[in-house]
């Protein structure tokens, strides 16, 4: 509940920046015009974000006859999750990852490199699944489009009033208002903080899930060891052989599928630690055991 409730936090956030900057370019016109524009971008990232994850990440969907072991697998913890079991996808790629996708869990898709399938122990890749699952049983996935799909139009949107103001600021003369020098500086510090300030407000949001469904996975398969010894796996092969993947689908992935940012760009980072991730887990495991005894 605590997730759910700083995730609408985050999300009403980005909206309101992007209306924000709607309202610095055309004033209330412009602010109704962003609105619009946001509740349509959401439906679109409602239909349709699992097929367009689905391509830019190069997966093909696969059946039972090609990949009987996998559909199994998902089989058997989609039953434990208590959700449909969802569609199953493939990428061609000696990379080791995995995401799921699809807008509620009658409509998921879990989706895994080939490298990955030859890297990890099947209780290991178990742990990797049930991850997704968690993801897909916590409604993540549409939460991560919804706020990427905003976050990408508020940058749009900086882009033009930087032109705007490139224009606007050729086309007037030296007898403007004072008050024209404030708006030029205010829309200069919109264009500068926004796409900004988006891009934090979306990583918080995709940092905050990959936490919940660590949990909510090691509590489907019923082993966070495994799923903490799958992560420092999957963080070691990726830093030496990261996935060619399109950076805005970078978010929807297990562990970041491009070479992770150090010290100060460590914050514009789509996921948290792999370390912390771990002993959380760990930790978690400690008190399954403890429960258990």
């Amino acid at each position: 509940m605590h997730n759910m409730i700083k995730t609408t936090v985050l999300l009403a956030g980005l909206t309101a920046t992007f209306v924000v900057i709607g309202g610095a370019l055309g004033g209330a016109t412009g602010m109704l015009v962003a609105l619009t524009l946001a509740v349509l971008m959401n439906a679109g990232a409602y239909w349709f974000s699992g097929d367009i994850a689905l391509r830019l990440a190069g997966a093909e969907e696969v059946t039972e006859k090609d990949a009987p072991e996998l559909h199994r697998l998902v089989a058997e913890l989609a039953e434990f999750a208590r959700t449909p079991k969802p569609r199953v996808a493939i990428i061609a790629s000696p990379s080791t990852n995995a995401f799921a996708t699809g807008r509620d869990p009658q409509h998921a898709v879990v989706a895994v490199t080939t490298g990955i399938l030859g890297l990890l122990s099947r209780d290991e890749l178990a742990g990797v699944l049930a991850h997704e699952l968690g993801h897909v049983r916590n409604r993540d996935i549409l939460i991560s489009s919804i706020a990427a799909t905003i976050a990408g139009a508020i940058t749009v949107l900086a882009n033009l009033a930087h032109w705007s103001m490139f224009f606007g600021a050729h086309g007037h003369d030296d007898e403007r208002p004072d008050s024209d020098a404030g708006g030029f500086f205010g829309t200069l510090v919109l264009i500068v903080l926004a796409p900004i300030a988006a891009t934090l407000i979306q990583l918080a949001v995709s940092r905050s899930r990959e936490f919940g469904a660590d949990e909510t996975g090691a509590l489907i398969h019923g082993n966070p060891e495994s799923l903490a010894r799958a992560l420092e796996k999957l963080e070691a092969a990726s830093t030496l052989r990261p996935l060619s993947v399109n950076p805005v689908a970078g978010h929807l992935f297990i562990v970041n599928p491009l070479r992770a940012p150090e010290g100060f760009t460590g914050l514009f980072s789509t996921h948290p630690p792999i370390a912390e991730r771990a002993r959380r887990l760990r930790q978690m495991s400690v008190s399954l055991r403890s429960l258990a005894a």
